[in-house]
């Protein structure tokens, strides 16, 4: 079978060296540069490092971070501008999910924690894990996410959320506050573990929100305009994915 050069090809990276980190689900990836940033993720414990790949050099390294250090978490929003990285919310433990937000400056290795104004129209987001946290221009959209409303550390009582927030970001560093949009056309179900990506070529920009959990996998695909704030089931071709959660999903120019 001949293969064109234009379709992706998997291969495996070899000849790593360095402080691999261990085994892991649940962590987060971001890249700068020629960089490739790791943080959490669980295996017998929640990872605290910070990990970082060298794609040239493919060498992995600790760098030496500092400021407020976040404790290690998983299955938290992850989003990456510039040269600095959000972290919100996640599992610290068991049963045990916050809804801190810390701010990594890559460039010095500074991690800070912010604390945004609360919304005008409503309380701030809740402890959550499984949630989607996507940059678009100056603005960080949080949707969705699993809580835990018991009071017991040691018990779970699974919530699924489905509400969405705005986090407007400061220019360089900081977070101004949280807000509440209103919208319109109803929107996807309450779910975690789903994905959500910007688009933000021809026209208005858009968030997707695919899949997820909500006692059972999804695979609906919903779009946000985020000029109108409008909810939309957009009419697809092809096969579409079956259901699934804990997924990836990526834009890639107009895919």
């Amino acid at each position: 079978m001949n293969t064109s050069v234009d379709e992706p090809q998997w291969r495996k990276v070899h000849s790593v060296t360095g402080v691999i980190p261990r085994s892991r689900h649940g962590h987060r990836a971001a890249a700068i540069r020629e960089l490739i940033i790791v943080f959490g993720g669980g295996n017998e414990g929640i990872s605290e490092d910070l990990h970082v790949y060298n794609t040239v050099s493919k060498q992995w390294f600790l760098p030496a971070v500092r400021g407020d250090i976040p404790p290690g978490c998983a299955a938290h929003g992850f989003v990456c501008e510039g040269t600095r990285i959000l972290v919100f919310g996640g599992m610290l433990e068991f049963g045990k999910y916050t809804n801190s937000l810390y701010e990594l400056q890559a460039s010095r290795w500074l991690w800070k924690k912010l604390k945004p104004r609360a919304p005008r129209n409503g309380l701030p987001p809740c402890p959550r894990i499984g949630h989607s946290f996507t940059l678009v221009a100056n603005k960080c959209y949080l949707f969705g996410g699993l809580a835990n409303d018991s009071e017991d550390p040691n018990s779970n009582v699974p919530r699924y959320m489905g509400d969405l927030y705005e986090l407007e970001l400061q220019s360089v560093s900081g977070a101004r506050g949280w807000s509440i949009p209103e919208t319109k056309g109803g929107g996807p179900s309450v779910r975690e573990s789903h994905t959500s990506v910007a688009y933000t070529g021809l026209g208005s920009p858009k968030l997707y929100i695919f899949g997820g959990m909500q006692g059972c996998r999804l695979d609906d695909l919903w779009q946000l305009d985020l000029d109108t704030m409008v909810w939309s089931m957009p009419k697809t071709r092809g096969s579409t994915p079956v259901p699934r959660s804990l997924h990836s999903a990526n834009v890639i120019g107009n895919k």
